[in-house]
């Protein structure tokens, strides 16, 4: 059912509007007792969940007693973070999801049905795992807050992701990556329905039904200024909220490109990007941008490790990012790897497959430590003099007589050549 659905291209809801749109869906829901709130964590800042999350907070009182950030794979976030997304809210209401320990399974889906959507691609079986919090915790809403957004891993972010990914454990959230990698990102980008997706709604509709889960999805994007704009709030309790948002999205933040690219610049946030394994978003979103022997080059002046997870960061470092091919024969020959499945996904996404160049410069780690994962390195006070992003503009630019394109933040958007896509 969708309780709120407003969005457009031209749309740009100010605060006040998103409260006027959110607090119209919580009414018609009617009073709660006890409510969660699941948005996701710092690395979707610019969602605005965060401002979401504090209007529900107001709106409850005392109802809200749990929140719980979909952290996934990633670190707790700092009390600094805490605080610069979610306003007002008391740090006391806010839980630390583990992926390795707090979680419960509340189902399998087949190996059969996982086979078959794959296209016999993977051949295990699913688990749908959650928080034990959504479970034991006697809620009667859980409120999902999330951007709805290209995503390498399941095509679209959010909808339930947020909760089988992000309050998900180790095992359901490696076969996920792996299922998304197998089949191909590039058959999965901006495709609202694929196979890790198929998965997911299975689980929804066979284990989840009992859980009161509703979903607030956000569409946000850069407006004619540069500046960003929510451009939808969707709001319901199955799928179609889900898909309203997802059209919309496709709107806004995928961009079609008649040519393909010689050379990206890309710039990571060093609020926000601080691995490999999220700053990688630079390689998922242009991949299908990028012209063959065309280069990547990324800005990143708080990259200061791999992966977040020390396990996760330990196989980057010994494997690096290979081609397709030759991760997915490590995985066969490697127990660690199928142990977990997610880092040898993030490996395959990160691939520039010996098809365009990727030189990544960095902040905090050195040429040995980039070079050694099959990146080439850059020096990041030279090429932040020569590629300021204060002075670039996102799309196209001339640079020393050299044509350029910009992204200031690639979690915002998909990037592709028509005929690629």
């Amino acid at each position: 059912m969708i309780y709120y659905d407003q969005g457009s291209v031209a749309t740009e809801m100010s605060n006040e509007e998103l409260r006027i749109g959110l607090y119209e869906a919580l009414d018609k829901l009617g009073p709660k007792r006890k409510v969660l709130i699941v948005p996701p964590d710092f690395t979707r800042f610019h969602s605005q969940a965060g401002i979401l999350a504090e209007m529900v907070w107001e709106y409850y009182g005392d109802a809200v007693t749990d929140i719980l950030p979909a952290l996934g794979t990633h670190v707790a976030m700092s009390e600094t973070e805490l605080t610069t997304m979610f306003g007002k809210i008391p740090h006391s209401l806010f839980r630390v999801h583990n992926w390795r320990t707090d979680i419960v399974t509340l189902g399998e889906v087949p190996a059969e049905f996982v086979q078959q959507v794959s296209e016999n691609q993977v051949d295990f079986s699913w688990p749908a795992q959650v928080n034990k919090l959504l479970v034991e915790g006697n809620f009667d809403l859980i409120l999902s807050i999330g951007q709805v957004v290209p995503h390498e891993v399941i095509g679209m972010a959010n909808y339930n992701k947020n909760i089988f990914v992000g309050t998900g454990g180790k095992e359901g959230i490696n076969k996920s990556h792996f299922l998304g990698a197998a089949y191909g990102m590039e058959r999965i980008m901006g495709r609202a329905d694929n196979p890790v997706r198929k998965v997911l709604n299975y689980a929804s509709e066979q284990f989840a039904t009992h859980l009161p889960i509703v979903y607030a999805h956000t569409v946000v994007g850069r407006n004619e200024n540069g500046k960003m704009a929510v451009k939808g709030l969707f709001i319901g309790n199955d799928s179609e909220c889900f898909n309203r948002a997802a059209e919309l999205s496709l709107k806004v933040n995928f961009e079609l490109l008649d040519e393909p690219l010689e050379k990206v610049v890309v710039y990571l946030d060093p609020s926000e990007f601080k691995s490999t394994w999220l700053g990688n978003k630079s390689i998922y979103r242009t991949r299908m941008a990028l012209a063959n022997n065309g280069e990547l080059i990324v800005l990143a002046p708080g990259l200061k490790e791999f992966g977040e997870d020390k396990e996760i960061d330990r196989l980057i470092r010994k494997y690096g990012y290979l081609t397709t091919p030759e991760i997915l024969a490590l995985v066969k020959n490697n127990l660690e790897l199928r142990e977990n499945l997610s880092a040898a996904a993030h490996l395959i996404h990160g691939s520039h497959e010996n098809r365009f160049k990727v030189t990544y410069c960095p902040g905090k780690l050195t040429r040995e430590e980039i070079e050694s994962v099959n990146f080439s390195y850059g020096d990041l006070d030279e090429m932040m003099k020569k590629y300021n992003p204060e002075k670039l503009k996102d799309g196209f630019n001339m640079v020393d007589g050299e044509k350029i394109f910009f992204i200031s933040n690639p979690a915002l958007g998909l990037w592709a050549w028509k005929n690629r896509f």
